[in-house]
């Protein structure tokens, strides 16, 4: 019987690979046989990740995601020494609760470039022949259970990762003659040093009603791990556009 979760001969890029979901995305992928491409701003927060991965082909990359002028090239520089790519996950990203009377200009464009920006230009650059593998490459964008629901404070965060579902949706439409699957996965809160960071800016009491709001609980990240993994694989061949809901049912109330 053939595996559907064999990635053995598959090159996967993860970003926002030192920490949290990214980091354990790496793992999991590697433990399934992957070449996995490591992307982080500090190299040096690359090496755990790298330490707990099976296999020694991986490659770990610092680069600034923000910077989007030569996306394309650079990919191209990577994939030259990896291979092409046959699966892309983006998890690099940033959570800040802004009130509605502290939105600035700056705030708005910082998210969005980081949350947004930098998923449609990765997608871009990942389009370029010679560094995907066609009919196999797929795409999976980490987006956040904010972009279904709302939390006050969220707005300009939710903003960003409800255009992230939304873009992901048009993308699959228009990748899909190239033989690319471009997916989102939909997180509740997980114990990641996002979440805690975000832990320190809230009471206890609110960020109990947040735990609350999880009838299973807050996840861990190889929750999210494994759905990125499935939306890689080949089980999801014929899945495309979708937007994949792992929240323990904070968004079915």
């Amino acid at each position: 019987m053939v595996n559907p979760l064999n990635f053995d001969g598959q090159t996967i890029l993860v970003t926002g690979a030192s920490s949290g979901i990214g980091r354990e995305t790496a793992i999991l992928l590697s433990q399934l046989g992957a070449k996995v491409v490591l992307v982080a701003r500090d190299l040096e927060r690359l090496h755990p990740t790298l330490a707990g991965m099976s296999g020694d082909d991986h490659l770990v990359v610092a680069v600034d995601l923000t910077d989007i002028a030569d996306m394309g090239g650079w990919l191209k520089t990577i994939t030259s020494e990896s291979g092409p790519l046959s699966g892309l996950v983006h998890c690099a990203g940033v959570h800040r609760l802004i009130p509605i009377r502290g939105i600035t200009q700056q705030s708005i464009d910082d998210l969005m470039k980081i949350n947004f920006v930098t998923a449609l230009a990765l997608a871009q650059a990942a389009r370029q022949r010679g560094t995907y593998v066609a009919r196999q490459m797929s795409i999976v964008f980490v987006s956040s259970v904010m972009a279904l629901v709302g939390q006050p404070g969220a707005t300009v965060y939710s903003g960003t990762k409800g255009a992230l579902v939304a873009a992901s949706r048009s993308l699959a439409l228009e990748l899909v003659q190239q033989g690319i699957r471009v997916n989102c996965v939909v997180p509740g809160q997980v114990k990641t040093p996002m979440t805690r960071s975000q832990k320190q800016m809230l009471t206890a009491a609110q960020f109990q009603q947040i735990e609350d709001m999880h009838p299973m609980g807050i996840g861990e990240p190889l929750d999210v791990a494994y759905a990125c993994t499935y939306l890689l694989s080949n089980m999801a061949r014929w899945v495309t556009g979708t937007a994949l809901v792992v929240d323990g049912g904070y968004s079915a109330h």
